[in-house]
């Protein structure tokens, strides 16, 4: 009988590490795949900075409909 241990891991994919032999997370300048990656990553860091700032009270949509007399 096979262990864990000592079964083929053909059943388990294999992590990718890179993608074409470069690291996925890796800053790499320029139009490649890590762009996007990093563009949905700084999106979320500032939709969530957004939030937190509105919820404390500091709105900048309400202070922009006021400024124009809304």
């Amino acid at each position: 009988m096979e262990t864990r241990e000592t079964r083929p891991a053909t059943d388990v994919p294999p992590v990718a590490k890179a993608y074409n032999g470069v690291d996925r997370n890796a800053f790499i300048f320029g139009l490649n795949p890590q762009a996007e990656l990093w563009n949905g990553r700084l999106a979320m860091i500032g939709f969530l900075a957004y939030l937190t700032w509105d919820l404390a009270g500091f709105s900048v949509l309400r202070d922009v409909l006021h400024l124009i007399g809304y």
